[in-house]
């Protein structure tokens, strides 16, 4: 009986040992993306190593949020999130690569050539994620940075104090409307400071760019004396008071946002052509945890974080995402007249000193009274 009795007992125990070898290769197969090769478990291996992943991002820490408990949830790392604006996010990467003492591990920023800049100068990190053939071409910049979002630049108005009649649908509607009713308008349209924002800096000089007959809009904008930020939010608070009346160039997730708060808010998006701008990741070539950072990115590029992205309107930028606020539903209603901002090298032309002045000689002279 004791015989028996041990030999039963000795069975159970390798069998309970070879389950639970099962259980442990099914968990660690489980934590493997879909579709991703087998050697990637290395890099989740070596970033839960780790433990910790710093993001300097320009993304609102709120709206973040989803994504950082997601994250979290998934594969037990922790996210240190730095929610900054572009230039200081841009400063503090040059400055910390230069003390050779280690960086953040993620560089998000909603600023692409200031971010295209700095890959572009040796501080970030050469990685082909897993996502890329799910990513539009002009979204991947030399398997460096990463476009991550697909969000229109749009116009947003206070109902209240525009007229139906009013409403501008185009570029040239905007320009007409300010040209024909300075008078009504004045000191009622604002819009990003090419000066001191590098988002507006960008945006106007990519107007141009997709209509050289901006600077009739630009100059229609000084004859209305316009009123310009560098911040979207305090925009959209003005024209919600009614202080002004018009926004221009604004990101329509921070739209979306503000409309559900304000419902005398509206938003157009420029039947002539569109900017969509997108928000640019990349790993930073001194990273601290660079498997962690690597891990992050496939992340945010992937399916099941771009679903997060979208249901937190920050617009998916993968065709394979379905929602409102995606590539796909943006592209079905703007069609040909949407005109994604590319990252590429394209972007550090205006970025050359010569001409960010030669532009902003031009800006001034157009707005000037």
């Amino acid at each position: 009986m004791t015989s028996a009795f041990s030999l039963s007992a000795g069975f159970q125990r390798v069998a309970f040992a070879a389950v639970a070898g099962l259980m442990a290769v099914g968990a660690q197969a489980q934590s493997l993306p879909a579709g991703y090769p087998a050697d990637y478990q290395a890099l989740i291996d070596a970033a839960k190593k780790e433990g910790v992943v710093t993001v300097y991002a320009t993304t609102d820490s709120k709206a973040a949020a989803p994504l950082i408990k997601d994250f979290e949830s998934l594969y037990g790392i922790k996210i240190e999130y730095n929610d900054i604006n572009s230039t200081e996010l841009y400063n503090r990467l040059i400055a910390e690569s230069a003390a050779g003492t280690g960086t953040a591990d993620v560089s998000w920023s909603s600023a692409p050539d200031l971010q295209v800049k700095l890959a572009a100068d040796g501080l970030a990190l050469a990685y082909a994620s897993p996502e890329i053939p799910f990513l539009p071409k002009w979204a991947v910049m030399e398997n460096m940075a990463y476009g991550t979002t697909y969000e229109p630049m749009a116009i947003i108005y206070n109902k209240s104090q525009v007229p139906a009649e009013d409403v501008p649908q185009t570029h040239k509607d905007l320009a007409k409307l300010l040209s024909t009713k300075a008078a009504a308008y004045k000191g009622k349209i604002t819009a990003y400071d090419p000066e001191r924002s590098g988002v507006g800096f960008l945006m106007m000089n990519r107007d141009v760019k997709a209509d050289p007959a901006s600077w009739d809009l630009f100059k229609a904008m000084g004859a209305a004396d316009i009123k310009v930020y560098t911040s979207a939010g305090a925009m959209i608070e003005k024209v919600g008071s009614g202080e002004h009346s018009i926004a221009y160039n604004i990101f329509a997730s921070y739209g979306l946002l503000s409309i559900k708060k304000n419902p005398n808010l509206v938003m157009v998006w420029p039947k002539d052509y569109t900017l969509i701008a997108t928000r640019v990741a990349f790993i930073p070539s001194k990273a601290k945890h660079p498997a962690a950072g690597k891990l992050f990115l496939d992340y945010l590029l992937s399916k099941r974080g771009q679903s997060i992205i979208a249901k937190g309107e920050l617009f998916s930028i993968r065709g394979d995402v379905e929602g409102k606020e995606t590539a796909k539903a943006v592209d079905d209603l703007l069609g040909d007249k949407a005109r994604p901002i590319p990252v590429s090298r394209e972007l550090l032309e205006t970025l050359e000193q010569s001409k960010r002045l030669e532009f902003l000689n031009q800006w001034q002279a157009a707005i000037k009274k």
